[in-house]
């Protein structure tokens, strides 16, 4: 309980710490002190549960997230558990998560089709906007971002087990709606491009725990092509190439390097060592992540949730490229001295680093 008054008494330095250039500093391999988190997110179940067990709802301002992101686009949504959204999707939100419903493609032919107007999903408004908001939070990293990446996309078109089934007996097919996809995001990249942040976030889940999904060759093949295309779209526009993506890809960490990838984010630790990464790629990728959601934090101890987070920190960070992160939200289901744990482990490693660390300072 003192470590955690200690954090809600210093919550202050919030505004006056420049985590902008931390992050910056991390992506270009340079080692800081205190390494930058981000993304510690908790649901808000247990971040009730959170204000009730420590008597006090002032721990959610002390947080020291350094990344703050927005998405670019405006793709349709309401209260009810079924709906459709600008590309024909028809979802479901009353089962835990969103499920399509009804995709707009039921047959492996594109007649017919039109992709939603860019300038609707991208308008004018919601670019300024981001613009207000990336000057109101100067000391923070900035990303924007626009969901659904080519393979998440084409499988939302056509249904997932559809896409896996095009992906083999439909190759020509698929190959030309991936084109018709890469397309459309490169146009939305070009409305997102004219925004001031300092990366593009890109989202597109390629693997599943025992690997890429469609297999590394056919990723090579169908989409690492159009990706080189947008990821150095980005760099010439002078931004940083960030991307989540679950599972285990650790076959095409190459190809990602290759092609301009700066940031892999999620490394689930249950599905990809990060300790392996760092000695293999460290120099070469930034990661972002590598807190086990599905291990460490629901069924670790307090103890061996801090001693990870910690290891984390130096192993990971050593060198720079690193930003802390649990590879997943803080789910409502976590006990929550293990989600304190978890919130205190990280405020205490990042408030220590800031000792005589005049770099991080505004």
């Amino acid at each position: 309980m003192a470590a955690m008054l200690e954090t809600i008494k210093n919550c202050r330095w919030q505004i006056m710490i420049n985590y902008r250039q931390l992050v910056i500093d991390q992506l270009k391999f340079k080692e800081t002190k205190p390494v930058p988190y981000a993304r510690l997110y908790f649901e808000e179940g247990i971040a009730k549960k959170m204000d009730q067990y420590l008597a006090s709802d002032k721990w959610r301002s002390s947080l020291h997230n350094a990344i703050i992101g927005w998405s670019g686009i405006c793709v349709g949504s309401n209260d009810q558990n079924v709906f459709t959204d600008e590309y024909g999707i028809t979802w479901t939100t009353g089962k835990g998560a969103m499920h399509i419903e009804s995709p707009p493609l039921n047959q492996p032919s594109l007649r017919g089709y039109d992709f939603p107007d860019v300038n609707r999903l991208c308008p004018d408004e919601l670019l300024s906007e981001i613009n207000r908001n990336v000057v109101a939070n100067k000391n923070f990293f900035t990303n924007v971002g626009f969901g659904f990446g080519l393979f998440e996309r084409t499988w939302t078109l056509r249904g997932f087990e559809n896409t896996l089934m095009d992906v083999a007996a439909e190759p020509r097919f698929y190959m030309d709606m991936l084109s018709c996809v890469a397309e459309h995001q490169l146009k939305i990249l070009s409305r997102l491009l004219q925004t001031d942040v300092d990366s593009i976030y890109f989202s597109d889940d390629w693997g599943d725990q025992r690997g890429v999904i469609i297999g590394a060759e056919r990723w090579r093949h169908l989409i690492k092509p159009h990706l080189a295309v947008m990821y150095g779209k980005v760099h010439k526009a002078g931004k940083f190439v960030m991307s989540h993506c679950c599972g285990n890809i650790s076959e095409i960490i190459r190809d990602c390097i290759d092609i301009g990838l700066d940031c892999l984010q999620s490394v689930q630790p249950e599905a990809m060592n990060p300790y392996d990464l760092k000695k293999r790629f460290g120099g070469q990728i930034s990661f972002w992540g590598g807190l086990g959601s599905q291990t460490t934090i629901p069924f670790g101890t307090c103890y061996q949730i801090k001693a990870e987070i910690h290891k984390l920190c130096v192993e990971m960070g050593r060198g720079g490229g690193y930003i802390l992160g649990t590879a997943k939200s803080i789910l409502n289901d976590t006990p929550v001295e293990n989600a304190v744990a978890v919130m205190e482990a990280f405020n205490n490693e990042f408030e220590s680093g800031l000792e005589n660390n005049s770099v991080s300072w505004g």
